[in-house]
């Protein structure tokens, strides 16, 4: 007789933005290295909008194949609009998982579209892996769509102690709940940085000087009030003398608003800001490395921030209950609190935080999600949803 044939554990892995894809990139590399597993990746959401630089090319270019589109961003820019966007990703990804009939979906974060995703594969009875499950971040919807998608999910795969327990607090089984750290992380074990002279060279703007990296989300439902906090912004940088790179706000309800009116903005002063839709990560994390303060409301300034000892000015309630470093300067959205907190980030000092998103600094966070999932038993029992009980005394 011949020898027996193993089938492959396919791993699915769905990835609609630059930013979740950087915080994949490691466990996508761990899961493409292993001879036992294959990779299915499934590109969504701005990976496919010409307004956000079409950055599933960048997927393709580090070598890896994509399995499937699933296209969304018709609807995007209204609450309305973010509903449909999300029935869209119900149905496609309904399409996609039908197709390729993977062992587990892996999910990261609280994005909109991984709710449609999570819905899909939940319903399917296609066991969800959730990585970034846990968190906070009171100012946004996000908050309740990554909840969500935790008691969709099977296994998990928190960046903090603090949001294991959370996750355990919210009735998940603890022996399914690992905290190994961010993978996100690992890619700055051995990531080649660009230089200051290579970043200026590739986005076309003088960097020399003091210079900020600035990204600002949605944060409130009315229009107008937003473009208030915007302006206040906008008004603080001009206050400074520091060159301002702005990169684009992302496909929330709004965000249209917001990059249109800074593309309005560097119109006055191109010599000391420019508008750019999408860095890539590699860039993005060299602007880090060798810029003097990032200021907005992006995550990036809690996760990868504080490993390049970066301080960061954050604006307003967005990432309101996220674990943080001491490299966080929060300010609300008045005027002078954001230039007072731009002062303070901009006095020299050395710069070394803690990273509490960083359990390991080997580079390895992806390679042990890999491992673990690897090992673990999805079968039909895993499945069946049972609440696990705190103990308050």
């Amino acid at each position: 007789m011949g020898a027996s044939i193993i089938k492959k554990k396919k791993i699915c892995v769905a990835t609609g933005a630059r930013s979740d894809y950087g915080h994949l990139y490691s466990f996508l590399k761990a899961i493409a290295a292993d001879k036992d597993l294959e990779l299915a990746i499934i590109a969504t959401g701005m990976h496919l909008a010409k307004d956000h630089g079409l950055t599933y090319r960048e997927i393709i270019k580090d070598g890896f194949k994509i399995k499937a589109f699933v296209p969304i961003l018709l609807f995007s820019n209204s609450k309305k609009g973010v509903v449909q966007s999300i029935a869209e990703a119900c149905k496609g990804f309904s399409k996609a998982l039908s197709n390729l009939k993977p062992d587990m979906l892996v999910i990261l974060g609280d994005r909109f579209e991984m709710l449609g995703a999570a819905i899909a594969a939940y319903i399917l009875r296609i066991p969800i892996v959730h990585i970034h499950g846990g968190e906070t971040t009171e100012g946004v919807i996000d908050e309740g769509i990554r909840h969500a998608i935790t008691k969709m999910a099977t296994v998990h795969f928190p960046a903090t102690e603090v949001y294991r327990k959370r996750i355990i607090q919210m009735g998940e089984d603890p022996s399914r709940v690992f905290n190994f750290g961010a993978p996100g992380l690992d890619i700055l074990k051995e990531m080649e940085f660009l230089s200051r002279e290579e970043i200026a060279q590739k986005i076309n703007f003088d960097l020399s000087g003091k210079v900020a990296i600035v990204t600002f989300h949605p944060v409130v439902d009315d229009g107008k009030l937003l473009l208030t906090y915007v302006d206040h912004l906008c008004k603080a940088l001009d206050s400074f003398k520091i060159k301002v790179v702005f990169t684009q706000s992302n496909a929330d309800a709004q965000g249209n608003l917001i990059n249109q009116y800074l593309k309005n903005f560097v119109k006055k002063d191109p010599g000391k800001y420019k508008f750019y839709p999408s860095l890539g990560f590699k860039m993005y994390m060299s602007c880090l490395k060798h810029f003097d303060v990032v200021v907005g409301n992006s995550s990036s300034g809690f996760i990868e921030a504080p490993s390049l000892g970066i301080p960061v000015v954050n604006i307003g309630d967005r990432q309101k209950g996220r674990v943080r470093s001491q490299n966080i300067i929060d300010t609300g959205y008045d005027l002078n609190s954001i230039k007072r907190a731009i002062s303070k980030a901009l006095i020299p000092k050395k710069r070394k935080f803690i990273n509490p998103y960083q359990k390991y600094r080997d580079g390895k966070t992806g390679y042990r999600i890999k491992e673990k999932i690897k090992t673990f038993r999805f079968g039909e029992n895993v499945l069946k949803k049972s609440f696990y009980d705190v103990d308050f005394k």
